[in-house]
């Protein structure tokens, strides 16, 4: 047996960055390994050959991280020398070594890419490097097209379509399935070469595009009819697998058969709320556009926040009632301005108007006393929080921290039920500013599917920043409330969640979506609304209402 180890570098190490050479997965960001989230998160540089790589990933990059990418199409940073080069210059632009530059790569850095080129580069320099591997693109896209690449015997053969030495005679036995990655003229040219060594022309062929993502697309013929596919197809990477493995196709499908897949659902709230909700659309295989209607800033005038907290400290209340997220988080920043945390609400009762808020507190450490049983809104709370009793209740006020619209609903129920209210403006609810025109033009022109609303202030911001939705635009509220100023604004409503949390509102819609697209289907008609803007009994019968 013989051993051998790694020669010495050829140059001596560097005072400069190291490189992370990072797999990026094929498309999808959830198919990143948590060594990749975590370099992302730490990188000072990251290198990209795209722009749509950089922007899949900037949701987990810091806010003042250095992109750079390789190069235009036609560029001379395109040749992996190039590349090489600019990576090694951005590592000793960065003169500690603590920093660190990740070299992303689509899929797995060790298949298909330049890092055997660009790893040597960084050697010779004295750079060091190391490799995270990723997801790689040609086993995950076929299984998120429902395709499995065996079952059980038969071999695969993985292979860059533009490479024009391939041996085809190897890869045309019945129980070889050939995966090809590349462009689609690429592509053409190596199935050509596949027929021509003798692969059966009634060999089932899938193609797909924009793998693992909301744009996913897949076509499914035989390798004789293939070209009359690519025809149409000017994808610049793409998968295509031969074999009898995509006859599984029509029963394995997964990706592409949920309920929102290909919709393209709007959000009108800010950013920071979000976050979870646009998740779930993806997870129904939507995308998600968020437009801000609104923007919460502090009250004009601290003076009445700063009492209120004083006295909650003091003794003054025996309930605090939270009616939103936004509150919990004027509370928690008040607290923080001056000092205080959780353990001020020590022999406090604390109320919460639903599940979110309730997660609110929790995520502070707070456990609240009292969440509805039924309807979470004003009115649920109202029905579950107890009367006042002289003989029970050693204190008589309530500290009610909100928004400065925020209705009497509440205020007027606590006062009747023998309460005392300080209701204090925590955070001021403005419009936001309305959004690009191009926005503005989806909006109204029907290329959104679907608009979820999550309070009645969203509606009216965004009918007034931005116009009504089309009529064909599925709309979904958050509850009866919601609902109500919907229709008052002119809109047909499709969908109520059947209790005010976003993201059973957003299964409330996909289970709606899959209503759709059962009749649909059955009429012979587009499955997503925006495909019947202009079209289509239901657009009419909208526009009636």
């Amino acid at each position: 047996m013989s051993t051998s180890t790694a020669a010495p570098p050829s140059a001596p190490p560097a005072v400069c960055a190291r490189v992370a050479f990072v797999g990026a997965g094929p498309g999808d960001p959830g198919l990143l390994t948590v060594r990749a989230r975590d370099y992302l998160a730490s990188a000072d540089t990251i290198v990209v050959d795209d722009p749509e790589t950089a922007e899949r990933l900037s949701g987990l990059l810091r806010e003042d991280v250095n992109v750079v990418q390789t190069g235009v199409v036609g560029g001379p940073r395109r040749s992996p020398a190039a590349r090489a080069k600019l990576l090694v210059r951005e590592a000793r632009a960065l003169k500690e070594s603590e920093t660190l530059v990740v070299r992303v790569m689509v899929g797995d850095p060790g298949a298909f890419t330049t890092l055997s080129q660009e790893a040597l580069a960084c050697r010779s320099a004295g750079v060091s490097f190391e490799v995270v591997p990723g997801v790689s693109v040609a086993w995950s896209v076929p299984t998120y097209a429902g395709v499995p690449l065996t079952s059980g015997t038969g071999a695969v053969h993985v292979i860059d379509a533009a490479d024009s030495k391939t041996d085809w005679t190897t890869s045309v036995a019945d129980d070889i399935t050939v995966v090809l990655l590349g462009a689609a003229d690429a592509v053409r040219k190596a199935l050509a070469g596949l027929r021509r060594a003798g692969r059966d022309p009634q060999t089932p062929v899938s193609v797909t595009e924009d793998g693992t993502t909301v744009h996913q697309q897949t076509a499914v013929t035989v390798l004789d009819q293939v070209d009359s596919i690519l025809e149409t197809h000017t994808f610049a990477q793409g998968v295509v697998v031969v074999g009898r493995a995509v006859d599984l196709r029509e029963e394995l499908s997964w990706f592409e058969t949920k309920p929102l897949f290909g919709w393209n659902v709007l959000v009108p709230r800010t950013k920071d709320q979000a976050t979870e909700m646009t998740r779930r659309i993806a997870s129904h295989g939507a995308t998600s556009k968020v437009v801000p209607t609104i923007s919460v800033e502090p009250p004009r005038t601290p003076q009445q926040m700063d009492r209120a907290i004083r006295g909650l400290v003091t003794g003054r209340y025996e309930w605090v009632g939270f009616t939103s997220v936004n509150a919990v988080r004027a509370v928690r920043e008040k607290f923080v301005e001056i000092g205080l945390d959780a353990r001020a609400f020590a022999g406090l009762k604390i109320a919460a108007v639903g599940g979110v808020t309730a997660d609110s507190l929790r995520q502070w450490g707070i456990e609240p006393d009292l969440v509805p049983t039924t309807e979470q809104s004003a009115r649920g709370l109202l029905a579950d929080w107890p009367e006042y009793d002289d003989v029970l209740d050693p204190i008589n006020r309530v500290f009610l921290p909100r928004a400065d619209i925020a209705t009497d609903t509440l205020v007027a129920g606590l006062l009747e039920m023998g309460w005392e209210v300080d209701d204090v403006t925590a955070y001021r609810t403005v419009r936001a500013a309305p959004p690009p025109a191009p926005v503005r033009d989806a909006i109204k022109g029907g290329t959104f599917d679907a608009v979820c609303f999550t309070s009645s202030s969203t509606v009216r911001n965004l009918v007034g920043i931005a116009g009504k939705p089309h009529p064909n635009t599925v709309v979904a509220c958050i509850g009866p409330a919601t609902a109500r100023t919907a229709e008052e604004h002119g809109l047909r409503v499709d969908v109520v969640a059947p209790e005010p949390n976003s993201t059973v509102l957003v299964d409330a819609l996909a289970r709606h979506a899959a209503e759709i697209a059962l009749t649909a289907r059955a009429a012979g008609e587009p499955v997503r609304p925006s495909q019947r803007r202009t079209t289509g009994r239901r657009g009419a019968a909208r526009a009636r209402a």
